[in-house]
């Protein structure tokens, strides 16, 4: 079977394998666990379980690295969800005294969805996604990356692609899986700049003086403005698109007309986004009074077409289940929309302007690649020198995990990467544990 013409209807053939030779177990006990800093904290997390015929199982806990092999290479997955950290052992809620079993702690978690920007883009629409549109979850990490680091002052942020048509952002820092809904939300609000739904024309209205955090946001939009927006999706080309631009300036503004005129001779997207810019700065320079209103208008522009856009669901509520890093299902088994097969891998942000979505692997292609015999293992060898080869190889494999191998093997090692930055401060952690012990 082709690694491109994958089938769902494999998925019961390739979870098993996916699972007993390529899952990162151990790399993966080692995030959640989180150094063992605190007691019970990997034994009291949620996991859930969307199995085959769409049977959804929530509520599972386990107490070992091995026993989450165990029970996932028994039951084999489709999809893995991750939830929050509990009072009690998610496996047994329903024998604990009523009201009692709480969500205590989770990650800060951010779900970034291309469904939402269908209304400024026009390459694509619903789970569709290109190399044009994608340019928008670029721009979404730059912007929070940089926010919930500088602006918060977390450091432990591991970005995850989900598999299909978006991306995760995990906040791992002590504080931020610490936070309350209160202030989970609060966070959220803090980064949400567009607002409404499909009826709400404009979306994005800035007040006067400018935050810092939506100036430092509009200085990334400004780096891909004009290649998203102006060129890849044509706003100030197509006479609909050009309509729908003109209509986020302020009707209040006495040159609007005026640009309406001039763009009936200049065609050019990039001239035409000149002179919006041109007449944004004349109004700002007669303006009068307190008549403030729509002083920014191009700049409410550039944050409508471009900004993230965030589920503020996802992330204000710490008992919240979010799809987990090396998941392979990205949606409801009975859902008729295309299931692209890839699995939900990290980025390495150093890497994320070449990031391709499609050439992140499904698990059709490494199980193939897994069984797949090394370029020039076959050529030019008598059978004696096969054997040989054979045992060499076999003991290779027995010191070399399988998903390095494979396409996998790099986003396992972004995973590393992180994990080992995450490591120093579970020591840090620890080392304070055990000065603490040893204070009479």
């Amino acid at each position: 079977m082709s690694s491109q013409n994958y089938d769902s209807a494999c998925l019961p053939d390739l979870l098993p394998l996916y699972y007993r030779r390529l899952f990162p177990f151990s790399q993966y006990f080692r995030w959640l666990n989180y150094g063992g800093v605190q007691k019970n904290y990997f034994q009291n997390r949620e996991f859930s379980f969307t199995l085959k015929d769409d049977i959804y199982v929530r509520y599972q806990s386990f107490s070992t690295q091995t026993e989450l092999e165990k029970e996932m290479q028994k039951m084999n997955p489709y999809k893995i969800d991750i939830g929050a950290i509990y009072s009690h052992r998610p496996s047994q809620h329903n024998t604990v005294k009523s009201g009692t079993f709480q969500a205590l702690e989770k990650e800060l978690v951010f779900d970034i969805d291309m469904t939402d920007y269908d209304d400024v883009r026009s390459c694509c629409s619903a789970a569709d996604i290109c190399c044009k549109c994608w340019t928008l979850m670029t721009i979404a990490i730059r912007i929070l990356d940089r926010a919930l680091r500088d602006d918060f002052g977390f450091q432990q942020l591991l970005w995850v692609y989900s598999g299909r048509r978006g991306v995760h952002c995990w906040v791992c820092d002590e504080g931020a899986r610490k936070l309350s809904s209160a202030a989970r939300s609060a966070v959220a609000e803090y980064l949400s700049l567009v607002k409404g739904g499909d009826d709400t024309l404009k979306k994005v209205v800035l007040t006067d003086p400018i935050h810092p955090f939506i100036r430092e946001s509009l200085l990334l939009v400004e780096r891909y403005f004009s290649r998203y927006a102006l060129l890849e999706q044509d706003i100030l080309g197509r006479k609909e698109s050009v309509e729908k631009v003109l209509s986020l300036v302020p009707e209040d503004i006495l040159y609007l007309k005026e640009l309406q005129q001039v763009f009936q001779n200049e065609k050019k997207p990039e001239t035409r986004w000149k002179l919006v810019k041109d007449h944004a700065i004349r109004k700002q320079v007669c303006i009068s009074g307190t008549s403030k209103k729509g002083q920014h208008f191009e700049k409410e522009i550039m944050l409508q077409y471009c900004y993230p856009r965030l589920d503020v669901n996802v992330s204000k509520g710490v008992n919240h289940l979010l799809k987990s890093p090396f998941s392979t299902l990205s949606l409801s088994l009975l859902s008729f929309e295309p299931w692209t097969g890839r699995i939900s891998v990290p980025m390495d942000l150093k890497e994320l302007e070449t990031f391709d979505p499609f050439a992140v692997p499904t698990i059709s292609q490494i199980c193939e690649e897994l069984d797949r015999p090394r370029s020039g293992e076959e050529d030019g060898k008598s059978e004696d020198a096969k054997e040989k080869e054979n045992e060499k190889e076999a003991a290779e494999r027995r010191r070399i995990r399988d998903y390095k191998r494979t396409s996998l093997a790099k986003y396992v090692k972004y995973f590393d990467r992180f994990l080992d930055g995450m490591a120093c401060s579970w020591k840090g952690e620890l080392l304070k544990k055990s000065d603490l012990q040893k204070d009479f």
